[in-house]
């Protein structure tokens, strides 16, 4: 049914028409009503109109990959949604459904035309909300990790947990293996007096040696520990990571599963029309015309 002006008076996008022009344009426009939970429209639809919320609010909002939604604006009152399709003949690129009892104005194409003709400035807040709602995609996707967990992971590692993975990852080396060779070899040298230079300083059975090499061992296995500990983190990650991949491809699958049943349903539907009109009767074919007799003489 047509808007009453009344009712475009109370929408900021119309106060600073006049009571003509928004006697004229509400000849033009719907009043349309939506109750809570109710669709608006769905991502996909054709955009061939905008709407405008006189009471009540409507959600607008996207679902991921992973069947998240992810909102970008609750419309209430005085705001307007649906615009960008309606502007660039795309489809709707998000949804919308209604949270409460919602009133709302429609405009189609021709509508907004008009609007803009009677009222230039009226383009000026449509271009407002559309750089709005794109400044929230952008914040919205500015948000979203652009590194892996891991890396998330390795931004907030201690400075033990640091040099924990240095230790465990050079007592993992050759150059570790070499090093305590050399060290070992010296040493022994050293104190069986193989070196005259030297004054002994560890004789056999080399006590400190032992105690050296047991406290090393001591440190050593805290510090590859604590390393393991926070490899399993990253394991643990990982495998977070692939059960929401898995998520994803399985929520994938089901939408396919979706689309190929509707596919079905509307190929049978087809079929079964196509059926009936085979199997309904021909018509009679139409009667000979009556002789024509002799006129009178």
């Amino acid at each position: 049914m047509p808007a009453d002006t009344a009712l475009l008076a109370s929408v900021p996008l119309f106060e600073r028409l006049d009571e003509e022009e928004r006697t004229l344009l509400a000849a033009q426009l719907d009043d349309v009503s939506f109750e809570a939970g109710q669709v608006v429209f769905k991502r996909g639809d054709p955009g061939g109109s905008i709407f405008i919320v006189v009471s009540g609010s409507v959600e607008i909002f996207v679902e991921d990959t992973v069947g998240q939604r992810v909102v970008f604006e609750t419309a209430k009152a005085g705001d307007f949604f649906g615009e960008l399709s309606l502007l660039d003949g795309d489809p709707r690129s998000a949804s919308s459904v209604a949270l409460e009892t919602t009133r709302a104005v429609r405009l189609d194409r021709n509508d907004l035309e008009l609007l803009f003709k009677r009222h230039p400035t009226a383009a000026m807040d449509v271009l407002a909300v559309i750089g709005k709602r794109l400044r929230e995609a952008d914040r919205l996707i500015g948000s979203r990790p652009s590194y892996s967990p891991n890396q998330a992971v390795e931004g907030k590692l201690t400075p033990v947990q640091r040099i924990a993975d240095a230790a465990a990852a050079f007592s993992g080396s050759i150059s570790f293996l070499v090093v305590h060779m050399l060290w070992f070899g010296v040493w022994i040298a050293v104190n069986l007096d193989l070196v005259s230079s030297v004054h002994a300083f560890d004789p056999f059975p080399f006590g400190l040696l032992t105690m050296v090499v047991s406290l090393e061992a001591i440190f050593l296995s805290c510090m590859v520990l604590i390393s393991q500990n926070r490899q399993a983190a990253k394991e643990r990650i990982r495998s977070d990571v692939e059960y929401d991949a898995n998520i994803r491809a399985g929520l994938e699958v089901t939408q396919l599963h979706v689309k190929v049943d509707a596919l079905y349903e509307q190929t049978l539907a087809r079929l079964a029309a196509v059926e009936k009109r085979l199997a309904a009767p021909a018509p009679p074919p139409p009667l000979p015309p009556p002789p024509v007799g002799p006129g009178p003489s």
